[in-house]
């Protein structure tokens, strides 16, 4: 599921941007689609601008009935009612979405006999200072299992002890979810540390749910500003 919407607080109408003769959210839907990995790829948007644009060129797409605050709220919607085990949400402002990353993802829960991953979602090892310190580049702690503690836009960890041998990682926002994982999400109100940060998955860690993040090296560009699109330009 590709969560779509039109406008985004800090760059409004980014997912139909030109990027390379094709909009963001297309190419982001074909490069999903192209992995092979999934019974079906769905864009689910608010927008009929967004809506008409994955139709037109062929692909599947679902209108949102309500306001969503958040991209999993508007895909837990969408998959209430269907017949499926794992949800991957992928985001609209992804272009660069890779195989192997979601393929890692999905072997999270193939390895989970017992059921004790709520949902799983990718990281990325940063040592740029300016990323580290970007509030619109999240971090992610994780312990010694790869289970995340806490995500924040400021720098975590933070670095009394310059020889600790601490590592920052960049939160991706690609997530898997066990289905009954995601509703819950849905049904569950916000509390204080989510609304605090603007960042949905902080929610699951404030009601105990378990996130397993794993490891990717491809970083790709997430479209949140025209900085990132005029970058994103550039690589493709």
């Amino acid at each position: 599921m590709i969560p779509a919407r039109y406008a985004a607080s800090r760059f409004p109408g980014k997912l139909m941007q030109d990027l390379g003769g094709k909009t963001v959210i297309l190419r982001t839907y074909e490069a999903t689609v192209a992995t092979n990995l999934f019974d079906d790829v769905i864009v689910v948007t608010d927008s009929t601008i967004i809506y008409n644009e994955i139709v037109d060129n062929g692909g599947k797409a679902m209108m949102s009935k309500k306001e969503h605050d958040c991209g999993s709220d508007r895909i837990a919607e969408a998959v209430e009612f269907m017949d499926v085990d794992i949800v991957i949400n992928v985001q609209g402002d992804e272009p660069f979405t890779d195989k192997e990353s979601l393929k890692k993802l999905i072997e999270v829960f193939k390895d989970d006999a017992d059921k004790s991953i709520d949902l799983a979602s990718l990281m990325v090892h940063i040592t740029n200072e300016e990323e580290i310190n970007n509030p619109n580049t999240v971090k992610v702690i994780v312990d010694n299992f790869n289970f995340a503690l806490y995500f924040s836009r400021s720098p975590i960890p933070y670095l009394r002890d310059k020889n600790s041998g601490a590592k920052h990682f960049k939160h991706k926002g690609v997530y898997a979810f066990r289905k009954e994982a995601i509703l819950d999400f849905y049904k569950l109100p916000m509390l204080p540390l989510e609304a605090s940060e603007k960042i949905e998955c902080i929610r699951y860690l404030e009601y105990g749910k378990r996130i397993k993040m794993v490891e990717t090296d491809v970083e790709g560009v997430e479209i949140d500003t025209p900085e990132d699109l005029e970058r994103a330009k550039k690589i493709w």
